[in-house]
């Protein structure tokens, strides 16, 4: 693995399960597929104040993409950065799909629940960031378009979403470093375009580590990620850690 920090913590998170916690400014969250194909749903929301949150359409515009990959900064709501995004060896990280539901999963793979197959129940991607959310004081009014990592949606000419199977690999990785205190929620259930027949989401690693000082400077290819830095700067009284 090429890291270049000493590792602060590490957690595998099963196909199919939840997590969240706090990634701090100054830090980078690794994220790996472990098996191949799996699925990071994520949504970003400030520590400080949790109205402040990942906003889908300001992060598309203002970088004048449809994916995210290395060199891409996630915006929020409120015109500063969560991270950015210094590292993806999968190339393409869908932005607009969203999280599959309960109806969906039941519809795709049939029931599954907790009572008879224990931690091979079929979770949705709503229910996992629902019961993080709920750790948090949150809930549903606070589920907004999300980040689905590892994975790839692209449209046809009449505008026609098409998952594509294989874009990440085993030992594919995301490398997301910080630049405001943020709470991260992540489900890793299936994408919801997923053509599998049965219900095999796969697992991710997450590990974190020192962000290299020269790392944020690897997103600023553009007037908007710049004007959004120094209001993240701001924030946090003109430190430019």
């Amino acid at each position: 693995m090429n890291q270049p920090n000493p590792l602060i913590w590490e957690q595998s998170i099963p196909g199919g399960c939840h997590w969240s916690g706090i990634l701090r400014r100054g830090t980078t969250l690794r994220l790996t597929d472990l098996q191949g194909g799996a699925n990071a749903a994520v949504l970003f929301f400030n520590q400080e104040e949790k109205l402040e949150r990942y906003n889908m359409a300001d992060t598309l515009k203002s970088q004048h993409t449809f994916r995210l990959t290395k060199g891409h900064a996630c915006h929020s709501d409120m015109g500063r950065i969560f991270c950015c995004i210094r590292a993806d060896t999968a190339g393409w990280n869908d932005t607009v799909c969203g999280l599959s539901d309960s109806n969906l999963i039941q519809h795709k793979y049939g029931v599954a629940r907790y009572q008879e197959h224990r931690n091979e129940m079929a979770r949705s991607g709503l229910d996992g960031m629902l019961i993080e959310l709920g750790k948090w004081g949150l809930g549903m009014r606070d589920i907004v378009s999300n980040i689905n990592f590892f994975s790839k949606v692209t449209p046809d000419a009449l505008g026609e979403l098409a998952f594509q199977p294989g874009n990440s690999k085993a030992g594919d990785y995301v490398d997301l470093s910080f630049v405001m205190n943020t709470l991260v929620v992540l489900s890793a259930a299936p994408h919801p375009l997923d053509p599998k027949p049965s219900y095999q989401p796969g697992a991710v690693n997450l590990a974190v580590f020192n962000t290299p000082v020269e790392a944020v400077t690897e997103c600023l290819h553009s007037a908007e990620n710049i004007r959004a830095l120094k209001n993240t700067q701001h924030f946090y009284c003109g430190d430019e850690k």
